[in-house]
């Protein structure tokens, strides 16, 4: 429904079909809006709960008094700086291997990436921000350029990865590398430094809408949705989970542009059926995001076995952090599109009964996420399908990922 325009109606439509109708169109606008409000809203808590997570420092092992907490927060201090330290020098011995020729050069290089990548990967507030200072971006931007081994790009890669994991401003200082990381995710590169810079990507296409614009204007949607098509199943959950990031939102245009790319729902299908939760997850968020923005993708997915798949999902399964955005998707498309209820979710047909009864489970949980959304949805399949309602208090936990 983010299109505006309202979709057609069956010409055999019933009494209860013009009933719907008219509600659709009365709450059309506002619904639409709302959308796109959520849109924004969606990922500001897990945004919120990882800046609360990266500040936590690290208490002491034993006692708890107010002397020990102070000896501790004094060592925390400590350790700090000398992380930052080592990294400023990690910097500089980045910046000495680039001039490094001759025999043991590459390994010399891949030593000193390796050094800097385990510096931003150990804490649990690690010295972005020294790094940045030091000057690590446009060496690693040189670290990344074509001709060099795999061993190195996937090192300055995962490097990238966790100075995107940071605060927004550090977030922001990856500009430079962006063409580059992109142009990784080809066929040029292999699979391992493509999912790498896949990662670095969905990172920032995780902090605003500004940084998704900047990386759809440089081409980052074809090669992540053809990673997407991936058979290997952590290539496919780094490429959707990116997807993800990147058409959240609010401007609908890389909802439409994805689901009209050749072989996505398919992907979309075919992974849904695996038995790998992990990866059903990050691909029921690419659903939750093309079916709340893009009327074209709402129209395709129902009229697939998506919904089966998800329902089917929303039934077996008791992993919370897949349940919710399979209940998203769910409500997303009864409210998008009058077939799913005139065509899917009628008196006789199997997947009524297992939406029910899918349904009721929720209802019976204990989870407060989940009750709400289930009280929703099966409101929004009886009374008022036209309105999507998402629950934006309560997203997704993968933003901003550090790689460990």
């Amino acid at each position: 429904m983010a299109d505006g325009s309202a979709s057609a109606s069956p010409s055999s439509a019933s009494p209860h079909q013009h009933h719907r109708d008219a509600i659709k169109s009365s709450v059309h606008n506002s619904a639409s809006s709302r959308r796109r409000e959520h849109a924004i809203a969606v990922g500001k808590e897990r945004r919120e709960a990882l800046m609360r997570a990266k500040r936590v420092c690290r208490a002491p092992l034993s006692g708890s008094d107010e002397t020990v907490m102070e000896e501790g927060d004094m060592v925390i201090d400590e350790e700090k700086a000398n992380l930052e330290a080592q990294t400023a020098q990690a910097v500089e011995e980045l910046k000495s291997a680039l001039s490094t020729q001759g025999k043991g050069a590459q390994k010399k290089k891949i030593e000193v990436l390796r050094a800097l990548r385990r510096l931003l990967s150990q804490s649990e507030v690690p010295p972005v921000e020294a790094a940045i200072k030091a000057g690590a971006i446009p060496l690693l931007v040189q670290y990344l350029s074509f001709g060099s081994s795999d061993e190195q790009l996937l090192e300055a890669a995962w490097c990238l990865t966790n100075i995107a994991a940071g605060e927004p401003e550090e977030t922001k200082s990856l500009l430079p590398a962006l063409p580059l990381l992109i142009a990784h995710l080809g066929e040029k590169s292999s699979t391992l430094v493509a999912e790498q810079c896949a990662w670095a990507i969905g990172n920032v296409a995780g902090e605003g809408a500004d940084l998704r614009s900047k990386l759809l204007a440089q081409g980052a949607l074809w090669p992540l949705a053809r990673l997407m098509l991936s058979n290997k199943g952590s290539t496919a959950r780094t490429a959707a989970w990116a997807l993800s990031n990147l058409i959240k939102g609010p401007d609908p245009k890389a909802a439409n542009e994805l689901i009209s790319i050749d072989g996505v729902l398919n992907a979309i299908i075919r992974n849904l059926e695996k038995a790998d939760e992990e990866l059903a997850t990050e691909v029921a968020w690419v659903v939750v995001y093309l079916s709340a923005l893009s009327e074209k993708a709402t129209s395709l997915i129902v009229r697939s076995s998506v919904p089966q798949l998800l329902i089917g999902r929303l039934l077996s399964s008791e992993n919370l952090q897949l349940l919710i955005p399979v209940l998203r998707s769910l409500g997303n498309l009864v409210a998008g599109d009058g077939y799913m209820v005139d065509s899917v979710l009628i008196v006789g047909n199997s997947i009524t009964d297992q939406a029910l009864s899918s349904l009721i489970k929720c209802l019976k949980s204990d989870n407060r996420v989940l009750k709400k959304g289930s009280s929703i949805h099966s409101g929004q399949s009886v009374c008022c399908p036209s309105r999507k309602c998402w629950a934006p208090k309560h997203n997704r936990g993968s933003f901003g990922r550090y790689r460990k």
